[in-house]
This record gives structure tokens, sequence and C-alpha cells, in this order.
């Protein structure tokens, strides 16, 4: 049955958890959707772990739509999230409805964008007001990572928890559904939490948000070029996708591939033809 904001809420209201991974193409999607996965987020995180980019903001509104729409046609029951990439949404208010419209047409259900602050609170009652559904995103916020200083801890101590916790306030009074906090110390992410009414979803937070979410390349082990402290891997797929390709490789150089099975043939009439002419 299709996952909706008001279900996302309903989990955290029952005491179970929430389950959230990223997705980028429609076999994957389809995958965590049979698992039973409740939230699917289309990442901005695609920028490293697919296209190769170095950084979150290098990725552009057109490749994450085509990411989204991909996303979209696999999963039917997991609600769907857009990550809204760099500068689609803090230039203005129109262009950024605009351009979270973008998503919901191409099949998200929602769309996440990321920090605090008077102008992001604003653009999230508006996108509500527009029949958007918004995630929020405090804590590390990957896109600042430039004004940030790099990838640090957010919430280290009781005062910057605080910030957090009334940046996160106003979000939820503007109409969020829900909020990451990413790389938030346990203890800071367990008061935030308590101190909510909207689910939130940690990563890099400890185990006592409402819900969890990774980036799935990590969890099947298939992005290597670094590995954060919180995320763990359940699959070695990296070493198996190598292992296959090189038995390929020698396959196919032996001649073992393809064999008679995975061939197609002739008939014995054809194929005696083709014997005759060879002999000429």
């Amino acid at each position: 049955m299709k996952k909706t904001v008001r279900k996302i809420q309903k989990i955290k209201d029952e005491g179970r958890k929430i389950t959230a991974l990223t997705a980028y193409d429609y076999p994957t999607a389809k995958f965590l959707d049979n698992a039973g996965i409740d939230l699917i987020l289309v990442g901005d995180s695609a920028a490293n772990v697919v296209l190769g980019y170095e950084s979150t903001v290098k990725i552009t509104l057109d490749e994450m739509l085509m990411i989204t729409g991909a996303v979209s046609r696999g999963a039917k029951d997991a609600l769907i999230v857009g990550d809204m990439p760099f500068l689609t949404y803090n230039i203005s208010y129109e262009k950024a409805i605009e351009n979270a419209g973008k998503f919901i047409v191409a099949g998200a259900d929602a769309v996440k964008i990321e920090g605090g602050g008077e102008y992001i609170t604003g653009l999230t009652k508006r996108l509500t007001g527009a029949g958007i559904p918004v995630m929020s995103h405090l804590g590390f916020t990957p896109q600042y990572v430039n004004t940030i200083g790099g990838n640090l801890i957010q919430g280290k101590n009781f005062e910057t928890a605080i910030k957090i916790l009334e940046a996160a306030k106003k979000l939820e009074e503007a109409g969020a559904f829900a909020i990451v906090l990413e790389m938030v110390p346990k203890e800071a992410a367990e008061f935030i939490t308590k101190n909510l009414n909207m689910p939130t979803i940690g990563i890099g937070a400890g185990n006592t948000c409402d819900g969890q979410i990774l980036v799935v390349n990590d969890l099947i082990g298939k992005f290597d070029d670094f590995k954060p402290k919180f995320a763990r891997k359940y699959f070695d797929s990296k070493n198996l996708i190598l292992e296959a390709a090189k038995q390929y490789i020698a396959d196919v150089q032996s001649g073992d591939f393809p064999n008679a099975e995975e061939s197609f043939s002739v008939s014995d009439e054809e194929k005696t033809k083709f014997e005759n002419y060879k002999q000429r």
C-alpha cells in the first residue's frame, strides 16, 4: 500500500521505526520497494556514488529529475522524496516552487531541502501551501560544506543542539512533515527528537531518531571512494562485480562464452548450406 506523509507520521506515533534508503535507478528502487522500505530518498548523493562528482553541489536539476523519474517507475509503495540540488531553491521562492514542482511531475511525492533560517522556513511554508510536502534537513548539511568548513559533526554541545532544535521547530511549524538529522551526536539527536512532533530521520545521529536512512551504495558495498563512520555494509557487491567481470573476461577469451545453450542456431538443412559453401 502506498506510503504517504500521513502514514510516515503514523509510524512515529505508533512507536515504530521509519525505514529509509536512497535509490538512483529503476531496478534498485523496485528491489527496495519489494523489501518493504517506507521511504526512498532520491538523494543528491547521486553526485558522488553514481555520477562520480567530488561534491553533491555539482549535480544538476536535470540529472536529478531523470534519476527521480527512474526511481518513481520502480517503487510503487514507498514514499519517494526528491532531493533538491544546490541553488535550485535558494535563489527565489518563485523559482524554488517551480523547480520543486518539476520533482513532483517527475514522480516524487515530496521534496527535501537543506538548512534552516528565515528563507528556508518561509520556503517550506510556501511549498506546503502549494501542495508540495517538504522533508527538512539539519545538522551537517552537505550543500553548505563550503561555509561549514568541512564534514563536521554538528550539535556537539547543548547550546548548538538547542539552535538545531529551534530551527527544526520553526520548520515543523512551517509544515515540514519530517526532518533528516545528519552527523549529530546521539544525545543531541535524542533530545531534538523528543521535542518535535514530526519524525526525525537519522544518518550518523544514533539510534534514538524516529527512523534511519543510509545511502544504498554504502549499504551494498558498491561505493568505496570513502566510507562514512555511520555506514554499515550489508553486502559486498564491489567484489562480487569484480569477480564476475574477471570470470566473464576469462570465459570470453577461452571461448567458453557464449556456449551452445547461450547461442542461436539454424536448422540442419541451413547448416549444411553453410558447410558446403565453405568447402568450395
